[in-house]
């Protein structure tokens, strides 16, 4: 199966999921119950998965939205570039958005993008409110299921070839992974819940499971993850006592 069968692939089946996931969220007393004023304008910046853009994420803003926070999308493209240029971008993007809210901001990625969102919030813990990390296996950068993998090395290949804005080799084998693998290993400055399953097909549960995060487990899919009740449910009240924080906050310890 080439790139562009198996990108098809996901993307079939992170439509099934939204068709059959949003009736059952829309539904669910995690969205309804509604307390506009819970965010308090705090700031959140959405970063997709591989492969997705900012439009998977988009219930989740609206449900962030909706109770009172100011969310807004990475703007990485289908998060299929360098990781460190991506890191770089995103560290511009948390810049912007924590210029426009007025004070630092969450950080909420799923899969790839939660890998992402730890990194900057390494590497810029000052404006960091607090990091989500859905379905994001952080202790090991290539530990996705091989098809993933499989995927993710016939860009580098065709970025080889002159194809601009793919991963390429040195994220697998060089300085970039050396880098981004050592400051993955950082411990993190600020506080975190990293939220995995043992359902997950794509990203192996042990490989979610952050050791300076508050780890949680729920039943959904991978792609599913964003869609879950359960998991909006289980962010709600930490997501709250994050914004009834004006000050940085610490990590936990």
């Amino acid at each position: 199966m080439g790139v562009v069968e198996s990108t098809r692939a996901v993307a079939g089946e992170q439509v099934l999921v939204a068709l059959l996931g949003i009736p059952r969220l829309l539904s669910h007393p995690a969205w309804q119950a509604v307390d506009r004023d819970e965010g308090r304008g705090v700031g959140v910046l959405l970063v997709p998965g591989f492969g997705f853009g900012d439009w998977s994420l988009r219930m989740a803003g609206r449900w962030l939205r909706n109770r009172g926070y100011a969310p807004a999308g990475a703007r990485i493209g289908m998060n299929v570039g360098c990781t460190s240029e991506l890191v770089d971008r995103l560290e511009r993007r948390l810049e912007k958005h924590a210029e426009a809210t007025g004070g630092p901001v969450v950080l909420f990625g799923q899969s790839r993008g939660g890998g992402l969102a730890r990194l900057v919030s390494v590497r810029r813990p000052e404006l960091v409110r607090g990091l989500v990390m859905l379905a994001s296996p952080v202790l090991d950068q290539l530990g996705a299921h091989p098809s993933v993998m499989r995927v993710a090395r016939k860009m580098a290949r065709l970025s080889r070839a002159g194809v601009p804005g793919l991963l390429n080799e040195d994220c697998f084998a060089g300085t970039c992974y050396d880098t981004n693998s050592t400051a993955m290993a950082q411990p993190l400055e600020v506080p975190a819940i990293a939220v995995f399953s043992r359902n997950d097909l794509i990203a192996p549960w042990e490989l979610c499971a952050d050791p300076c995060a508050d780890c949680v487990e729920v039943t959904s899919t991978h792609t599913g993850m964003g869609l879950d009740p359960e998991v909006f449910r289980l962010l709600a009240p930490r997501l709250a006592a994050w914004a009834r924080s004006s000050e940085p906050v610490a990590a936990p310890g």
